[in-house]
Order: structure tokens, then sequence, then C-alpha cells
């Protein structure tokens, strides 16, 4: 026999309705008031309240939380990171580039303002060897350790366009997965399309992405870039510097660009770094030689980068990789 409405009502708890009619008119547009009010939406689904000023340590350990709980889902182990400008495109694209504003020139050869766009585009036109040979580095780590499979030994870039493209893009040509580490930024952006899908992240805040950056970073490459280029690289260099990390292999590849760019035997002449600091980093022309360094570096300090055995990512010239033993470090 089917139950009555109010039968139903007494055989649940207390709590599983609300205050009868019966009992205050009033009763069910309190309660609905109650329901709707933002306090009663539980915290972790109020996005009001997970955005607001206070919440903000909630969302600092959230946003290291998502990253490195994935990253220890593939047993990832040590990050090699890469640097360099965003702006630093392939020579067919930089090409394009120059082309279209020398044909604009054409048209309006004493502008000034064209002028300067051609001069930037030429100087992109050279810098573009460094695309290639990020992807060429990049190539070399997918393919270390025990191969494109192996997630011990991983690449790391920040996401975005230019020399972070290509090195992951390098990772990409040998089937090897690769990290980038995105910032949320006002205007719309799109990360590289090299990157391993789980292991694309975005991040609000720019702490947690640097925390994420040298958290197992066992060498960091940096290739000509701008401020957030020089912003990465003298964080870990003060990092290093003062003793809070352990120092890692550093390298700048492009010898001229990076004398132009800082000066740092200017900094030890006028004493505000000392000789110690300056040799935290080398300068190498080429992937080969950063890859070669850091292999050694590591060898060097009794705690090898690549086990035993293991293929050190770089070919012999013949298409075959060298296992680390036979590379030259």
């Amino acid at each position: 026999m089917k139950q009555s409405k109010r039968e139903e009502e007494d055989s649940t708890l207390p709590w599983q309705h609300p205050k009868r009619a019966a009992e205050d008119p009033h009763a069910k547009k309190l309660v609905k008031t109650l329901l709707e009010s933002p306090t009663y939406v539980m915290a972790e689904e109020d996005t009001e309240f997970l955005k607001s000023s206070v919440a903000r340590g909630v969302r600092l350990e959230l946003d290291y939380l998502k990253a490195e709980t994935k990253m220890d889902e593939y047993g990832i182990e040590h990050v090699i990171v890469v640097f360099g400008s965003a702006r630093i495109v392939e020579h067919k694209t930089a090409m394009q580039k120059l082309k279209a504003i020398q044909k604009k020139l054409a048209d309006d050869p004493q502008s000034k303002e064209l002028l300067r766009e051609m001069y930037t585009a030429e100087r992109m036109v050279e810098k573009s060897i460094y695309y290639e040979d990020a992807r060429i580095f990049g190539s070399y780590v997918g393919n270390c350790g025990k191969g494109s499979s192996d997630n011990r030994i991983i690449l790391m870039t920040g996401g975005g366009p230019g020399i972070m493209e290509a090195a992951n893009r390098g990772a990409y040509d040998v089937g090897a997965k690769s990290i980038g580490l995105n910032i949320k930024l006002p205007h719309e952006q799109f990360p590289n399309p090299y990157i391993t899908p789980d292991l694309c992240f975005q991040f609000r805040y720019f702490a947690i992405r640097k925390l994420h950056f040298i958290n197992r970073a066992r060498a960091l490459v940096v290739y000509p870039g701008g401020f957030g280029t020089l912003d990465e690289l003298f964080e870990i260099l003060t990092l290093v510097q003062t003793r809070k990390t352990d120092p890692i292999p550093i390298v700048l590849v492009g010898k001229s660009y990076w004398h132009k760019a800082v000066d740092f035997n200017f900094l030890v002449e006028e004493g505000v770094i000392v000789e110690n600091d300056r040799q935290s980093f080398i300068y190498a022309e080429n992937a080969a030689e950063a890859w070669e360094y850091i292999l050694a570096w590591h060898k060097k300090r009794k705690h090898p980068l690549l086990h035993e055995g293991e293929k050190s990512g770089k070919s012999d010239g013949n298409g075959q990789i060298e296992s680390e033993d036979t590379f030259n470090c």
C-alpha cells in the first residue's frame, strides 16, 4: 500500500525534509533563501570563494599539486629545462616575415618604422638557427635513457611558441613525451602543439611555475631570449649562488648573443658578483656541445645522469643512438 507524503516524511531522518508548512507557513520561503545563499555552497564548489583573496593559499597549493601529481603518475624523476625567446621562429617563417616587410618597404622606402621592422626581421632570420638547434636538443633529451618511451628523464619548457616550441617539437619528433608549463596571462594564448597532452599544464602563479622548473631540474639550457628568459635564468642563478638549491649544469647557447645581452665579466670587475658565480654556467654554440657538457658535468660528480648502458640520445651519424658509455663526455 502506497505511503502518504506525511507517512514518508515520518519514516525519514528529521533533516531530510524542510519544516512543514503546517508548523510554520513561512518556513518554506525561509529555507529557500538559505539554500540559495552563497555561504551554503560547499567550499570546494564555491568558485567565488576559491577565487577570493582569503583562499589564495589554497589556490597556491592546488596550482602545485595538480602538476606534481600528474608528473608522479608518469614516473618523471628528472627534467632538462629549456628556456628561450617565444619570438624566435623557424627559418621559413622568419623569411616570410622578412619578405613581407621588404615588399611594404618597396612602396614606402623612407618609412622609418618599416626600416626598423626590417632590421628586427633580419635579426630574427639570423636567430632562426636557434629554433632548429633547440629542436635538435629536444630530440637528444627525448631519445636518452631507455629511449623515447622512458619517462625517467624528460624535457620541460615554458610551453609557449618559439624556442619552447622547438624543444618540445624535438622530443615529439622522436616519439618522446615532454612537459609544457604554461602561465595564465590577461590576454588569450595557446600552448605549442608538440607538448604531451597529459603533461601540458597551465599555472595561475609564476611562483609555482618557477618551483616546478627547478624541483626536478638536472640541467638548464638557455637560448637567446628577452625578459622572460632572463627572469628564469637569473632566478636559478640566484638560487645556486645563495645555496638554496644544489648546483646544476647551466648552459647559455649562443656565446655572441649572451656576451652582448649580459656582461658577466663586467659584474665580476665591479665586485657585485665573484668569479665563482661566473663559473656557475658555461657558453655553448649548439645542442651537441650543451648536451655533452651536461652529461660530463654529472659524470664528473659521480652521479651520472644516465645509467650504465643507457642511450645518450645523440646519434652517431649513422642513425644509431650512442650509449652513455661510448658518448664522448
